[in-house]
């Protein structure tokens, strides 16, 4: 904690990264969580959360735990946690719940598949060096697994005596280490990789609708060298997150942030450095605004402000091969266009920033108005508050038991 007393966040990125990243003040009036709670219960990184229901969430990590909480109703002095299950016996890099099966799966070096009494229904001992990384659900009792390169399709049987999961396909189109995996809509899930592809694939027949690589358009630089050129940070490029509202898709690029409309076909907004160090998750928040958080330790809340002037946009990129999402003809590969000069674009502008954590930032959770969970490298999840929410619920508590007393 005490480099944040000092005003440094661990691991930064480049000093053009550190130039360019904004930054904001202690005065913050759009920034909400001004108050916080932190959750002690792991001993190892916690690299993932999952919502449970409007109340509860579970997290688990590196020491193979897994635990629920629920985000109103722990004890304000212990954090107490509602349940822990501690017999997984290895690292949990992904959780995936299954609702409409009533079971939930944790992959790491082996996909388990769990009910919601915690009990282990069956799982597949993982057959090659890479843990499974991300999970998302597909029709017909499928789910797809991001390992290393490959994305292998998995069939669960649930019906009776016995419950059963086993690979049915392997998909081994992308060049690099898959960072990112995400359900579009009811037709496509979304894969990204460390080298910038971006893959959109069938949910039926596992098929890819459409392929692109993002790269950097850098404006030429009179005496500038092509290998120099070529020198660049291989994870500025990197797609280390995706997210959609079926309405916006929110990319996590390097330490940049993009927001791209799929009404409108382009990207709306983007801030090239919206992190000192690399961006590993982001999301919209319910009432507009863009969350992200970073390798450096810090969780950031941008507002989307729209452009009062015409200007040049950032190149559609990888983003234009979402131009296929709604269209029930197959297409191929998208390619890249400088688009021409349009109003109607925004700005990200940094409107908060939660300091708390000491370590990368892996992920975090909405809960609307009840407020935000983070998880971190340090061990610790910490709920972010309305404080002025919070401020007035206790007021109302006091206010009941001084009137159950007589004291009113």
């Amino acid at each position: 904690m005490l480099r944040w007393i000092l005003g440094t966040r661990g691991p930064h990125g480049s000093a053009e990264n550190r130039c360019a990243a904004v930054c904001i003040g202690e005065q913050q009036p759009k920034n909400i969580y001004t108050e916080l709670q932190v959750l002690r219960g792991h001993f190892d990184i916690v690299r993932f959360l999952v919502q449970i229901d409007d109340f509860r969430f579970a997290s688990a990590g590196d020491d193979g735990m897994l635990i629920v909480w629920n985000v109103e109703l722990w004890d304000t002095d212990t954090g107490q946690r509602l349940c822990a299950v501690s017999n997984l016996q290895s690292s949990i890099k992904c959780v995936l719940v299954l609702d409409h099966l009533d079971v939930f799966l944790t992959g790491g070096s082996e996909l388990c598949v769990w009910n919601k009494e915690f009990q282990l229904q069956c799982k597949t001992v993982h057959y090659r060096d890479s843990d499974i990384t991300a999970l998302v659900d597909l029709p017909k009792c499928c789910v797809a697994a991001a390992m290393d390169k490959e994305i292998v399709i998995f069939k669960l049987n649930l019906s009776e005596p016995e419950t059963s999961i086993m690979a049915v396909c392997q998909l081994t189109d992308h060049q690099d280490t898959i960072r990112a995996l995400i359900r579009v809509n009811d037709d496509l899930f979304a894969s990204g990789s460390h080298i910038g592809e971006v893959i959109l694939w069938d949910t039926l027949d596992w098929t890819i609708q459409a392929y692109e690589r993002i790269c950097w358009e850098e404006p030429d630089r009179e005496g500038q060298s092509e290998l120099k050129m070529g020198q660049q940070r291989q994870t500025d490029a990197t797609i280390q997150h995706l997210y959609t509202d079926g309405e916006r898709v929110v990319a996590a690029v390097g330490s940049g942030l993009f927001v791209y409309s799929t009404q409108m076909k382009r990207v709306m907004a983007y801030r090239k450095f919206a992190h000192d160090s690399d961006v590993l998750y982001t999301t919209l928040l319910h009432n507009g605004q863009v969350m992200s958080c970073s390798e450096d330790g810090s969780v950031r809340i941008w507002e989307l402000q729209e452009l009062p002037l015409p200007a040049e946009p950032a190149s559609s990129g990888f983003f234009g091969l979402f131009s296929t999402i709604g269209k029930s003809s197959k297409q191929g590969s998208v390619p890249s266009k400088k688009l021409p000069e349009v109003s109607g674009l925004c700005s990200l502008e940094l409107v908060g920033d939660l300091i708390g954590h000491s370590g990368a930032v892996q992920m975090f959770l909405s809960f609307g108005k009840r407020g935000v969970v983070t998880c971190s490298a340090d061990h610790l999840l910490i709920v972010w508050k309305d404080g002025e929410r919070e401020s007035h619920l206790r007021s109302l508590a006091l206010f009941l038991k001084m009137e159950e007393k007589g004291c009113l």
